[in-house]
């Protein structure tokens, strides 16, 4: 994937969730709201992938927002996986891909423990155990049929006969990266995956993740540039902190059920002021981050769009950070 703006990319994931577009809203403004971020300068559109509530399912709105962009990489932050069977997993990548010119990227995950996980798995009548060998095998059977493969051999995913599979627009498929910060995720993105998203609370953490995670792509006989460096991260920019943060406790119940003390323990979080939640994006970028996901802390679409206009005020600085500490490694 090529990346934009020297080398510094700042996107935003879309309020695809029925809570933020409300009973009285159209979820058809979603793909305006998706344009009018591509104009502003964001250089990409996230969506999730979840069953916690109702909502425009990822693929289905990637697909949408498709041929309404002309620039803008599209993206999953993260797309689960198991909730789709493989193969047929595959094809709708693929088309997804090649509706879009090649401007796809698909970040994955396996689910968390507890509610925001392992319940999806009953649904979808798969195995919670050995969950992390069948997201890595989905990955490569993906990357297999997309290279032609007619059979795949896993220790979970057996096929033969596999009929000819829908061709991305791109040879061997679009970039795939990892969510997570276990060690254990680290080493497996080094060694299989090209971009890392993950959310720690403590950009200290993810300097020294991106560290083990490098590490584990030159043991594997990668370069620090086949892996993209991306980070997930809820904004709200306010008043003052205390304001953002009270938006951002509604935000937290609303969508998690959980106050934003307990959020901010697992996931990333910055707001402020403009200067500080620039500051504060800032010590991420510092610490090697190259692609911002932003996840916009409001709960319906005009407080999103709010937001929106906020943040596209920072994106040259937020550029400018990158280039000045890409300049100083």
């Amino acid at each position: 994937m090529t990346e934009m703006s020297g080398g510094m990319d700042v996107g935003v994931l879309l309020p695809t969730g029925s809570a933020q577009w409300g009973p009285d809203g159209d979820p058809r403004d979603l793909v305006a709201f998706g344009r009018h971020a591509e104009r502003s300068g964001f250089s990409s559109l996230f969506v999730n992938d979840s069953l916690i509530s109702p909502r425009i399912e990822a693929l289905t709105m990637l697909a949408a927002l498709a041929p309404a962009t002309d620039r803008v990489t599209l993206g999953t932050g993260a797309l689960l996986p198991f909730l789709r069977r493989p193969v047929q997993a595959a094809q709708a990548i693929a088309s997804v891909d090649l509706l879009s010119g090649g401007r796809l990227v698909v970040a994955v995950g396996a689910g968390f423990p507890g509610r925001f996980g392992r319940p999806f798995y009953t649904l979808s009548e798969v195995p919670w155990e050995r969950r992390f060998t069948r997201l890595d095998e989905t990955v490569a059977l993906w990357r297999d049929l997309w290279n032609g493969a007619t059979s795949f051999h896993g220790d979970l995913l057996r096929f033969d006969d596999l009929p000819p599979a829908t061709r991305p627009f791109r040879p061997g498929g679009p970039p795939i990266w990892l969510g997570g910060g276990t060690p254990a995720a680290l080493a497996r993105t080094g060694r299989l995956y090209d971009g890392w998203l993950p959310y720690p609370p403590d950009p200290a953490d993810y300097a020294t993740g991106l560290e083990d995670v490098r590490k584990a792509a030159a043991d594997a006989g990668r370069t620090p540039e086949d892996v993209t460096p991306a980070l997930f991260v809820s904004v709200r920019v306010d008043e003052s902190v205390a304001r953002g943060r009270g938006a951002l406790e509604d935000y937290a119940r609303a969508a998690y059920g959980m106050p934003l003390t307990e959020l901010e323990k697992i996931q990333a979080v910055v707001t402020g002021t403009a200067d500080q939640v620039r500051e504060g994006l800032g010590r991420y970028v510092a610490a090697g981050a190259r692609h911002l996901v932003l996840r916009l802390g409001a709960l319906d679409l005009r407080g999103q769009r709010d937001q929106l206009e906020r943040i596209a005020g920072l994106l040259s600085a937020l550029r400018a950070s990158a280039d000045q500490a890409s300049g100083g490694t």
